[in-house]
């Protein structure tokens, strides 16, 4: 029965997702968000029947958690099911963005990182990094300390998510498609080529986690020497609106965006369209990755949310 019905595999994917206990009140919220419409009495209900089945357990009144059998339940139920959760997740965030930037306001989508403290001091330096190379989506990050999903011992590190900008662009009336996650190899500060991409609608995992966790990157010498392999984003965009993207780019830019890297028919690499424009930028994951290459222990839920841009920018 497990494999066939998709609500008890959407609550243990989230309970394997944030690694914490989770209450029936805060599952319901989740579940509402990837399309399942549960109240908290019928997720008690479902979590009840995961007990028996050994899939998940109670740990006090914090919640539930996945046993040693959820979690291998929930890796290996329904793959093909999976394929396409991740871009599902970000265009929903997309959608959830309002950020206007003529007016610097509305709310951006975000990747949320959590470190220990005792390797918040080095992660913070590999982030200062990244963001005084130019190497991220936007050019600053906020620190947090308050809030229930960091765990006690530990502190938070926001960074915007690039599918921002695909908020932007629809809220103009562009439709916007986030095409590929890739390495780009850069050379003297000058992109050069993609080394690899990965399509974001043929995946179970985030294609840029997987560059990071695989260390495929090499961040942390692009930042040092400007040549090395960092991360980066693909979307694309009717060739009609060339010049209203462009327009809005620059408006964005003036708000602390750093993109794009290249915007063409043709960019570096990838198969030429002449009917799609790609503009590849960086991502903000580089500044992930440059703390994962220095060795700190740095968890990260990319499209953790939206909030506003102010929160961002405004670190009293």
């Amino acid at each position: 029965m497990i494999r066939t019905e998709r609500k008890y595999i959407e609550i243990l994917r989230i309970l394997k997702d944030y690694q914490e206990p989770m209450g029936a009140k805060r599952l319901s919220e989740l579940m509402a968000e990837r399309g399942f419409v549960m109240s908290d009495r019928a997720v008690q209900y479902y979590l009840s029947s995961l007990d028996e089945m050994g899939f998940t357990e109670k740990v006090g009144n914090l919640g539930r958690v996945l046993t040693q059998a959820g979690i291998e339940e929930t890796e290996s139920a329904l793959v093909e099911d999976r394929i396409g959760f991740i871009i599902s997740r970000l265009e929903r965030l997309a959608f959830r963005s309002t950020f206007d930037p003529l007016s610097a306001t509305g709310d951006v989508a975000y990747n949320l990182s959590i470190v220990p403290e005792s390797d918040f001091e080095g992660a913070v330096q590999a982030f200062d990094a990244v963001a005084q190379a130019g190497c991220g989506f936007f050019s600053s990050y906020r620190v947090i300390q308050s809030d229930p999903r960091i765990p006690e011992g530990s502190v938070g590190l926001m960074t915007i998510c690039s599918i921002t900008m695909d908020g932007v662009f629809q809220r103009n009336g562009i439709p916007s498609r986030m095409a590929y996650g890739g390495r780009i190899r850069i050379e003297g500060g000058r992109p050069v080529e993609f080394v690899d991409l990965i399509g974001y609608r043929g995946t179970t995992v985030d294609p840029l986690q997987l560059f990071i966790s695989a260390g495929l990157t090499s961040i942390t010498s692009l930042v040092k020497t400007r040549s090395g392999i960092g991360l980066a984003n693909v979307r694309e965009i009717p060739s009609a609106a060339e010049a209203q993207v462009c327009d809005l780019m620059e408006k964005m830019r003036e708000c602390g965006f750093l993109f794009p890297l290249a915007i063409g028919n043709e960019v570096f690499n990838i198969r030429p369209d002449p009917y799609r424009l790609s503009i590849a930028a960086f991502s903000g994951m580089n500044y992930v990755g440059s703390a994962w290459e220095r060795g700190f222990q740095i968890k990260t839920e990319i499209g953790a949310g939206t909030l506003p841009f102010s929160r961002i920018v405004d670190q009293a």
